[in-house]
């Protein structure tokens, strides 16, 4: 009886005494891994979300396609209500610009009345002994500010501000240039950051000119300007919209590339400081 009791007593200690102790021992460790864990993703460094691009393609699209239509529209005026064909005899229309016929100088051409956009206004060569070009018909001129602008109907076969104006080469050369740049200000857009807003202003402009001539060149082959303007005996190259918006562009593009210069500046002049905190003699201006 005794020895019963005894085995009872040894199996009650080496089974259900210890088996609390063993169970609050793994709570223990159980919590106290949880705190260690909650204490190391409070010290952890967040990783940073990097920002969606999805606002400066929707900003890009809108200021590309109202500088497109600015241009498209105001072309569309300016071929319309600056082509009224004058004789030259009497007084020309009160209202509106004018087109005027130039005495034929090329046999070949037989053509008369009104005049036909953009035909009849582009220049052409001729087979002549002084070797200039000859249009069957001019614009005149007609003043918004008297002696400094005018609106004067132009076709050219050059870029911006009529930059290279020919025949032949000049309408493929510059169409291929236009794709390209519209394709080139999709891929830096692609790459920029999200921060860069002047930028990103800037690509849009650049692709909304260009995309406005080009659908000119394709169209007609030549590409509509009527903004003259003068100061003095200097006459500036006629243009039109999307001109003035490429240059806006690339006057952004520059001063991007201003603020990316001061940028850059900053940030190695942080390195410099940190390092000379650091007592590092590694040279960062390399």
């Amino acid at each position: 009886m005794t020895d019963d009791a005894d085995d009872t007593k040894t199996t009650d200690v080496a089974t259900g005494g210890d088996a609390p102790q063993g169970a609050d021992a793994n709570e223990g460790s159980t919590a106290a891994d949880e705190a260690d864990a909650a204490d190391a993703s409070a010290v952890a460094p967040k990783k940073k979300v990097p920002k969606s691009k999805r606002p400066q393609y929707i900003l890009f699209a809108i200021v590309a396609a109202l500088s497109l239509l600015a241009d498209a529209g105001t072309k569309i005026w300016a071929r319309t209500a600056l082509s009224t064909t004058w004789s030259g005899v009497g007084h020309p229309p009160l209202r509106g610009g004018y087109l005027v016929r130039n005495p034929s100088r090329d046999p070949s051409y037989n053509r008369l009345g009104d005049c036909v956009i953009p035909e009849d206004i582009v220049p052409r060569s001729v087979p002549s002994e002084d070797k200039r070009d000859w249009s069957p018909c001019s614009s005149i001129p007609e003043p918004v500010i008297e002696g400094t602008w005018d609106w004067t109907l132009s076709m050219n076969h050059g870029s911006a501000f009529g930059f290279l104006s020919g025949e032949g080469f000049a309408r493929v050369f510059f169409s291929v240039i236009g794709i390209g740049a519209v394709f080139g200000m999709l891929w830096m857009l692609r790459k920029a950051r999200t921060d860069q807003k002047v930028l990103h202003w800037a690509l849009a402009l650049v692709a909304g000119g260009a995309v406005g001539n080009l659908i000119d060149r394709i169209y007609f082959g030549v590409v509509t300007d009527f903004v003259s303007w003068r100061y003095g005996t200097h006459v500036w190259p006629t243009f039109n919209v999307a001109d003035v918006v490429l240059v806006a562009g690339v006057i952004l593009m520059f001063i991007d590339i201003q603020k990316e210069g001061k940028r850059d500046k900053r940030r190695r002049l942080k390195r410099q400081a940190k390092a000379k905190k650091a007592g590092l003699v590694a040279d960062l201006n390399t």
